[in-house]
């Protein structure tokens, strides 16, 4: 049975304070060391859970095998859930400070844990990679979209940002999140529009717009546009968001007006 959108944008808000809370790498992979589970070969996938597909499975190791060479920057999966190679994979693979291990474990709350070397968190900080976490490894991604996508789209998100530099976030934004924003940008219009209310016989009371500015100011640039900007270049979504501002303005400033018109007339 779907969930309705309230209760997958709770359930977006829960994984994103587990992760926060419960922020670990792999630690049933850290628990044990058993090497004969790894193969014989090189291969940059350990797929132990079957998440993927013969083919997904063949195209994405070549593909990461091709970013390895082009960058220098080693990803490897692993995939996992009742059994695991354990501390062997750091060896097998030659784990350093340009790698980063993503592995797939469905027992926990989040599918997605990331073993990241020292040397990525100046491109990809703390923070992108509790990001990529909530929103690919999250119950309610992996129940609609499947495990396979929630590594693949993940390791989209890492290659793309590595190949440009580094990004702060991740890219894209889902429609929870802009839900989230338009919601912020609308709250940052009633404030503004409450606070400019006609007083003292002014039409426009800018100085208390001007009083208040901190705080519809964070709640419309900060929280209403910023996420926007930083993650995608649509317009769309940061225009709506700018309509969203102006409309709670107009609707907090013009309502006492016309509920006083109304008493008038009446």
């Amino acid at each position: 049975m779907k969930q309705s959108f309230p209760q997958r944008f709770l359930v977006s808000i829960a994984a994103l304070f587990a992760a926060i809370s419960f922020w670990a790498i792999a630690p049933a992979a850290q628990a044990y060391d058993n090497p004969e589970l790894l193969p014989e070969y090189q291969t940059p996938i350990i797929d132990l859970a079957k998440s993927l597909t013969e083919n997904q499975e063949k195209a994405l190791s070549k593909n990461l095998e091709d970013f390895e060479a082009q960058t220098g920057y080693k990803l490897r999966v692993l995939t996992q859930y009742d059994r695991t190679p354990g501390y062997a994979v750091k060896k097998y693979w030659g784990l350093n400070e340009k790698s980063v291990l993503i592995v797939a474990d469905s027992r926990g709350g989040n599918l997605l844990n990331f073993n990241v070397g020292d040397g990525l968190y100046s491109l990809l900080p703390r923070t992108f990679w509790v990001e990529l976490q909530t929103r690919f490894g999250n119950q309610f991604f992996v129940r609609e979209e499947g495990e396979d996508q929630a590594i693949i789209q993940s390791i989209e998100s890492i290659t793309s940002c590595l190949r440009q530099g580094g990004c702060k976030v991740v890219p894209g934004l889902p429609r929870e999140q802009w839900i989230l924003t338009l919601v912020t940008s609308v709250i940052g219009g009633l404030v503004l529009g409450v606070a400019a209310q006609p007083r003292d016989g002014k039409l426009f009371a800018w100085q208390w717009a001007l009083i208040f500015s901190p705080l519809w100011g964070i709640l419309f640039i900060a929280f209403g546009i910023g996420p926007v900007i930083s993650r995608t270049s649509e317009w769309l979504p940061l225009f709506r968001n700018v309509i969203g501002f102006v409309l709670g303005i107009l609707v907090a400033y013009l309502t006492p007006i016309l509920s006083q018109s109304s008493a008038s007339e009446t």
